[in-house]
Protein backbone atom coordinates (compact mmCIF):
# COMPACT_ATOMS: atom_id res chain seq x y z
CA UNK A 1 0.00 0.00 0.00
CA UNK A 2 1.35 3.49 -0.71
CA UNK A 3 1.95 6.01 1.55
CA UNK A 4 -0.83 8.15 0.11
CA UNK A 5 -3.20 5.33 0.65
CA UNK A 6 -2.07 4.77 4.18
CA UNK A 7 -2.09 8.70 5.00
CA UNK A 8 -5.65 8.26 3.34
CA UNK A 9 -7.05 5.13 5.30
CA UNK A 10 -5.86 6.71 8.25
CA UNK A 11 -7.99 10.02 7.98
CA UNK A 12 -10.97 8.02 7.10
CA UNK A 13 -10.48 5.79 10.23
CA UNK A 14 -10.00 8.87 12.36
CA UNK A 15 -13.11 10.49 11.01
CA UNK A 16 -14.68 7.31 11.36
CA UNK A 17 -13.62 7.14 15.15
CA UNK A 18 -14.80 10.96 16.11
CA UNK A 19 -17.98 10.05 14.67
CA UNK A 20 -18.55 7.44 16.42
CA UNK A 21 -17.37 9.27 19.52
CA UNK A 22 -19.90 12.35 19.01
CA UNK A 23 -22.49 9.32 18.66
CA UNK A 24 -21.75 8.38 21.80
CA UNK A 25 -22.09 11.29 23.22
CA UNK A 26 -25.29 12.25 21.82
CA UNK A 27 -26.63 8.62 23.24
CA UNK A 28 -25.42 9.21 26.28
CA UNK A 29 -26.86 12.67 26.66
CA UNK A 30 -30.12 11.20 25.56
CA UNK A 31 -30.21 8.52 28.10
CA UNK A 32 -29.83 10.87 30.92
CA UNK A 33 -32.67 11.70 33.12
CA UNK A 34 -35.25 10.00 30.99
CA UNK A 35 -38.92 10.67 30.82
CA UNK A 36 -40.11 7.05 30.16
CA UNK A 37 -43.98 7.96 30.33
CA UNK A 38 -43.39 10.85 27.50
CA UNK A 39 -41.48 8.43 25.83
CA UNK A 40 -44.32 5.64 25.55
CA UNK A 41 -46.00 7.66 24.45
CA UNK A 42 -44.37 9.64 21.42
CA UNK A 43 -44.07 5.62 20.82
CA UNK A 44 -47.79 5.21 20.70
CA UNK A 45 -48.36 8.08 18.48
CA UNK A 46 -45.68 6.91 16.16
CA UNK A 47 -47.88 3.29 15.74
CA UNK A 48 -51.48 5.42 15.43
CA UNK A 49 -50.13 7.63 12.58
CA UNK A 50 -48.92 3.60 10.77
CA UNK A 51 -45.29 3.72 11.66
CA UNK A 52 -42.76 0.89 12.92
CA UNK A 53 -41.10 2.44 16.00
CA UNK A 54 -38.59 -0.39 15.85
CA UNK A 55 -37.60 0.21 12.72
CA UNK A 56 -33.34 1.68 12.76
CA UNK A 57 -34.65 5.69 11.98
CA UNK A 58 -37.54 5.97 14.54
CA UNK A 59 -35.56 3.52 17.13
CA UNK A 60 -34.56 6.26 19.71
CA UNK A 61 -37.12 9.11 18.38
CA UNK A 62 -39.28 8.74 21.35
CA UNK A 63 -36.10 9.66 23.52
CA UNK A 64 -35.41 12.60 20.71
CA UNK A 65 -38.87 14.06 21.47
CA UNK A 66 -39.04 13.62 24.80
CA UNK A 67 -36.53 16.03 25.87
CA UNK A 68 -37.60 17.96 22.45
CA UNK A 69 -40.37 18.69 24.68
CA UNK A 70 -38.90 19.04 27.79
CA UNK A 71 -36.68 21.68 26.29
CA UNK A 72 -39.45 23.51 24.90
CA UNK A 73 -41.42 23.62 27.82
CA UNK A 74 -39.21 24.07 30.64
CA UNK A 75 -40.71 27.65 30.86
CA UNK A 76 -43.29 25.72 33.26
CA UNK A 77 -39.99 25.02 35.70
CA UNK A 78 -38.54 28.82 35.46
CA UNK A 79 -39.45 31.52 38.03
CA UNK A 80 -39.23 35.33 37.66
CA UNK A 81 -37.62 35.47 40.65
CA UNK A 82 -34.82 32.88 39.62
CA UNK A 83 -34.33 34.93 36.13
CA UNK A 84 -34.26 38.39 37.68
CA UNK A 85 -32.21 37.19 40.48
CA UNK A 86 -32.41 40.52 41.96
CA UNK A 87 -30.54 42.65 39.20
CA UNK A 88 -32.88 45.21 40.12
CA UNK A 89 -31.41 49.07 40.49
CA UNK A 90 -31.98 52.70 41.86
CA UNK A 91 -31.65 54.61 38.95
CA UNK A 92 -32.86 58.46 37.65
CA UNK A 93 -33.57 58.01 33.91
CA UNK A 94 -37.76 58.72 32.41
CA UNK A 95 -37.14 58.14 29.16
CA UNK A 96 -38.01 54.54 27.22
CA UNK A 97 -35.93 51.80 27.38
CA UNK A 98 -36.83 49.77 24.41
CA UNK A 99 -34.87 46.43 23.34
CA UNK A 100 -36.11 45.05 20.48
CA UNK A 101 -35.44 42.17 17.91
CA UNK A 102 -36.08 39.58 20.27
CA UNK A 103 -36.52 36.10 18.76
CA UNK A 104 -38.32 33.77 20.76
CA UNK A 105 -40.04 30.43 19.37
CA UNK A 106 -42.90 28.92 21.01
CA UNK A 107 -45.54 25.72 20.89
CA UNK A 108 -49.46 26.86 19.87
CA UNK A 109 -51.29 25.41 22.42
CA UNK A 110 -54.37 24.18 19.91
CA UNK A 111 -51.92 21.99 17.19
CA UNK A 112 -48.78 21.89 19.83
CA UNK A 113 -47.09 23.68 16.73
CA UNK A 114 -44.20 25.93 16.57
CA UNK A 115 -45.15 29.90 16.28
CA UNK A 116 -41.71 32.19 16.29
CA UNK A 117 -40.89 35.78 15.69
CA UNK A 118 -39.79 38.83 17.20
CA UNK A 119 -40.67 40.93 20.22
CA UNK A 120 -40.16 44.73 20.65
CA UNK A 121 -40.27 45.42 24.19
CA UNK A 122 -39.67 49.33 26.28
CA UNK A 123 -40.74 50.52 29.44
CA UNK A 124 -40.30 54.00 31.05
CA UNK A 125 -38.64 53.40 34.10
CA UNK A 126 -40.09 54.89 37.66
CA UNK A 127 -36.89 55.32 39.34
CA UNK A 128 -36.02 51.69 39.01
CA UNK A 129 -34.05 49.31 35.67
CA UNK A 130 -33.61 45.92 35.14
CA UNK A 131 -30.60 44.43 34.08
CA UNK A 132 -30.95 44.84 30.27
CA UNK A 133 -30.38 40.62 29.58
CA UNK A 134 -33.26 39.81 32.15
CA UNK A 135 -35.79 41.04 29.91
CA UNK A 136 -35.01 38.31 26.80
CA UNK A 137 -34.67 35.50 29.07
CA UNK A 138 -38.52 37.07 30.57
CA UNK A 139 -39.30 36.06 27.01
CA UNK A 140 -37.76 33.14 26.86
CA UNK A 141 -39.63 32.02 30.18
CA UNK A 142 -43.12 32.91 28.73
CA UNK A 143 -42.52 31.48 25.51
CA UNK A 144 -41.08 27.99 26.35
CA UNK A 145 -45.28 27.04 27.54
CA UNK A 146 -47.89 25.90 25.57
CA UNK A 147 -49.14 29.30 24.35
CA UNK A 148 -51.31 31.63 22.65
CA UNK A 149 -49.23 34.56 21.17
CA UNK A 150 -52.34 36.91 22.71
CA UNK A 151 -51.43 35.50 26.53
CA UNK A 152 -47.45 35.47 25.64
CA UNK A 153 -47.33 39.06 24.88
CA UNK A 154 -49.77 40.31 28.00
CA UNK A 155 -47.50 37.93 30.40
CA UNK A 156 -44.49 39.47 29.23
CA UNK A 157 -46.27 43.36 29.70
CA UNK A 158 -47.73 42.45 32.89
CA UNK A 159 -44.94 40.30 34.08
CA UNK A 160 -42.61 43.53 33.83
CA UNK A 161 -45.05 46.06 34.92
CA UNK A 162 -45.57 43.96 38.01
CA UNK A 163 -41.45 43.78 38.89
CA UNK A 164 -40.31 47.13 38.00
CA UNK A 165 -43.61 49.42 38.57
CA UNK A 166 -42.74 51.85 36.00
CA UNK A 167 -44.68 54.75 34.13
CA UNK A 168 -45.52 52.45 31.36
CA UNK A 169 -44.91 49.09 29.53
CA UNK A 170 -44.91 48.34 25.93
CA UNK A 171 -44.85 44.58 24.33
CA UNK A 172 -45.44 44.73 20.38
CA UNK A 173 -44.59 40.22 18.77
CA UNK A 174 -45.00 39.41 15.40
CA UNK A 175 -44.98 36.07 14.91
CA UNK A 176 -45.70 33.47 11.98
CA UNK A 177 -47.57 30.45 12.94
CA UNK A 178 -46.77 26.84 11.58
CA UNK A 179 -50.35 25.94 12.43
CA UNK A 180 -51.23 28.47 9.58
CA UNK A 181 -48.55 28.15 6.96
CA UNK A 182 -48.36 23.88 7.22
CA UNK A 183 -51.98 22.96 7.53
CA UNK A 184 -55.40 25.15 7.32
CA UNK A 185 -55.09 27.78 5.56
CA UNK A 186 -51.70 27.46 4.31
CA UNK A 187 -50.54 30.66 3.92
CA UNK A 188 -47.10 31.52 4.42
CA UNK A 189 -46.37 35.09 4.27
CA UNK A 190 -49.29 35.47 6.83
CA UNK A 191 -48.15 37.42 10.11
CA UNK A 192 -49.76 37.64 13.65
CA UNK A 193 -49.00 41.51 15.53
CA UNK A 194 -50.01 41.32 18.82
CA UNK A 195 -49.81 44.24 21.43
CA UNK A 196 -50.26 45.12 24.95
CA UNK A 197 -49.78 48.64 25.82
CA UNK A 198 -49.28 49.75 29.75
CA UNK A 199 -49.42 53.20 31.95
CA UNK A 200 -48.00 56.13 29.78
CA UNK A 201 -47.98 53.65 26.45
CA UNK A 202 -52.06 53.29 27.07
CA UNK A 203 -52.68 56.49 28.08
CA UNK A 204 -50.32 59.02 26.01
CA UNK A 205 -50.24 58.89 22.04
CA UNK A 206 -46.92 60.32 21.84
CA UNK A 207 -45.21 58.31 23.69
CA UNK A 208 -46.67 55.08 22.30
CA UNK A 209 -46.19 56.41 18.73
CA UNK A 210 -42.58 57.15 19.71
CA UNK A 211 -41.92 53.44 20.84
CA UNK A 212 -43.87 52.50 17.68
CA UNK A 213 -41.22 54.46 15.95
CA UNK A 214 -38.54 52.36 17.33
CA UNK A 215 -38.98 49.23 17.03
CA UNK A 216 -41.39 49.76 13.65
CA UNK A 217 -38.40 48.79 11.08
CA UNK A 218 -37.87 45.13 12.66
CA UNK A 219 -40.17 42.78 10.76
CA UNK A 220 -40.49 39.31 10.06
CA UNK A 221 -41.19 40.33 6.53
CA UNK A 222 -38.02 42.25 6.17
CA UNK A 223 -35.25 39.31 7.16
Amino acid sequence: MSKDAVLKSSSVLSTVRADAMALDEDDLTLDAGRNVELENVVTRLLTLVGEDPEREGLARTPIRVAKAFETLTSGYSMSVEQIVNNAIFTEKYDEIVSIKNIHFFSLCEHHLLPFYGIANIGYIPDGKVIGLSKIPRIVDMFAKRLQLQERLTTQIAYCLNDILEPRGVAVVMEGFHLCMMMRGVEKQNCTTVTSCMLGDFRCNVQTRSEFMSLCGSHSLLTK
